[in-house]
């Protein structure tokens, strides 16, 4: 029997855009190991390391250096696959960051924390999807970063408005990266992580081994001397067409350097002035229950706790243990019972002001069409004339503070009955005068958006307050969470920022993120702070949303480019 001619395969030599299901594997961009039968295993784990790297880079854990990391990771998972298996690796990254980053909503019932957990690791399917189209790009250390801010700028917008929580750039409150807020807010920070990210993944694949040519049979096109294309599967062709590998690893080391050191800079660069100083005072009166409110004869105990630290207040200044505040910050939901219905509950609010003698930021709902829908108020009280001026919160809690689609969802599950007002939302910014002083305010989950904190800001805030309700969540970390964002915002806008908790954390920010104050979880706490009231905007105030959407336009056209050039012939490798 004759032996059979050895089989030659011809390399496929097409561009490096993932084809449809049956088109030949895609080169490697821009270098991708074929790990044999542990290729699945090793992506899967780089996607699920992806993940578990940003939670850890974020509160409670603050392990920020890991947030480059995270990009990294979930760019090497990606490399060279096509959309269906980029897919399934970014879910599994998405939900090794959302499934534990929100288990505080467990509160709401398991049902609901894995129902908004598995909506927003969905969001890193299309991230991971569009980053392996972009990967096949020249420049994609530039554009993958990019689609890492379009990936939160839709998340924090759709859908029902939108949840923002556990951005990229959370996790950096007062690290080198925070200062890009000043010039960019969040979009600006995320992008500078995730481009650290992708220039030290460039660096790690400089270090691959060249290109080796598999053994041919006699007669094969390659012993005739005939090209046969580079070799699927293989870290082959890492450098060609590309810098020389030192060149290579110069550019990403400096790059890296760079990044970090102007973030470094950049808050010091148009930088508010000081007005003023103000002594700012805070109450955190606690609730009866800890990790939960009650309604109904709780109420009036929160608003009694609340009063009385502002009575203690009083009396620590009358005793000279602490000087005069020229305000009083009180929490959000300090008082549930409607102060603008019910006397009684009016006159304990108004002593407390008048026992002090400066004006309080009071926290209120203030109900109508019979109890059936209601706003979150932070409230100017003065301690002669009474409530003034307030702010009415814009940005609302789904299924917490509101029940979306209620006549349908409410019928589903059953508990959402216990939501019996539907919250409504505000449209001004916060920017409220307290003797002499302006408060740029924000109520609890307004601060995890742009808008609300800038606009209250631009509008004339010198000093952001942000009056907040996480009783529900003491020692789950939501509270260490919140605060980071609120640290972010600080530098973002060149203010000071006060935390007011109905029970913790509260505390008192500086303009550079750092925290001069920190209240106890579950206690009561009062705290006295002279922090400056700021004049003069920074660049991320005045440019609003321009740097997310110039950000966000940019990833999107390297991704149409990306699918343009689906089936163009292109035999180079992408260079970063």
């Amino acid at each position: 029997m004759q032996g059979r001619e050895p089989r030659v395969v011809a390399e496929d030599t097409r561009p490096e855009i993932p084809g449809p299901e049956g088109a030949p594997a895609p080169l490697p961009p821009p270098a991708g190991r074929r790990f044999g039968r542990h290729d699945t295993l090793w992506r899967a784990l780089a996607a699920a390391g992806s993940g578990l790297a940003q939670l850890f880079a974020l509160p409670p854990y603050g392990l920020w250096f890991l947030a480059p990391l995270s990009a990294a990771l979930l760019a090497f998972a990606v490399l060279g696959v096509r959309a269906r298996r980029a897919a399934w690796l970014g879910l599994l990254s998405g939900a090794a960051l959302m499934v534990p980053l929100l288990k505080w909503q467990e509160i709401f019932g398991n049902d609901v924390w894995l129902l908004i957990a598995a909506a927003e690791a969905a969001y890193f399917v299309f991230l991971a999807m569009a980053s392996a189209a972009v990967l096949r790009l020249r420049g994609w250390t530039l554009w993958v970063p990019a689609l890492w801010v379009a990936q939160e700028a839709v998340r924090s917008r759709f859908p029902l408005g939108g949840f923002p929580w556990g951005k990229l750039a959370f996790s950096q409150p007062d690290t080198p990266f925070a200062g890009y807020a000043a010039w960019g807010s969040s979009a600006l920070v995320t992008f500078m992580v995730a481009l650290s990210g992708t220039l030290l993944l460039a660096f790690a694949l400089s270090f691959a081994p060249g290109r080796r040519t598999p053994r041919q049979p006699a007669g094969s096109p390659s012993a005739a001397g005939q090209s046969t294309g580079p070799p699927r599967g293989r870290l082959a062709g890492l450098l060609a067409h590309r810098p020389g590998p030192w060149a290579l690893r110069a550019y990403c080391a400096a790059g890296v350097a760079a990044i970090l050191a102007v973030g470094v800079a950049a808050p010091l660069l148009f930088a508010p002035q000081t007005d003023h100083r103000a002594r700012v005072a805070l109450v955190q009166g606690d609730v009866p229950g800890v990790g939960e409110v009650a309604i109904g004869g709780e109420r009036m105990q929160v608003l009694q706790n609340h009063v009385d630290g502002v009575h203690t207040l009083a009396d620590q200044v009358r005793s000279g243990e602490v000087e005069r505040p020229d305000l009083v910050l009180l929490p959000e939901n300090a008082s549930d019972i409607d102060l603008y219905a019910d006397p009684g509950a009016a006159k304990l609010v108004s002593d407390a002001a008048a026992d002090i003698g400066v004006p309080l930021l009071m926290g209120t709902n203030r109900f109508s069409d019979g109890g059936r829908t209601r706003e979150v108020r932070s409230v100017v009280w003065d301690p002669e004339s009474g409530p003034g001026d307030h702010y009415t919160k814009r940005y609302l809690v789904p299924f917490g503070e509101y029940v979306p689609f209620r006549d349908v969802f409410a019928k589903l599950v059953a508990r959402l009955d216990q939501v019996g007002s539907d919250a409504v939302p505000g449209t001004e910014p916060g920017a409220l005068e307290l003797n002499g002083t302006t408060i740029g305010t924000a109520i609890c989950f307004d601060v995890a958006f742009d808008a609300p904190v800038r606009e209250s800001v631009a509008a004339g805030g010198q000093i952001i307050a942000v009056p907040t309700n996480n009783a529900n969540y003491n020692f789950t970390g939501q509270s260490d969470q919140q605060l980071a964002i609120t640290r972010l915002r600080a530098v973002e806008h060149g203010r000071p920022a006060v935390v007011a908790s109905t029970s913790g954390i509260s505390a008192v920010v500086d303009p550079d993120g750092g925290v001069s104050y920190r209240s106890p979880e579950a206690e009561p706490a009062v705290h006295v702070a002279e922090v400056p009231a700021m004049t003069g905007l920074t660049p991320a105030t005045r440019l609003g949303a321009a740097p997310e959407l110039a950000i966000t336009a940019l990833g999107v056209a390297a991704l149409i480019t990306a699918i343009t050039l689906h089936r163009r012939p292109n035999p180079q490798n992408p260079t970063p």
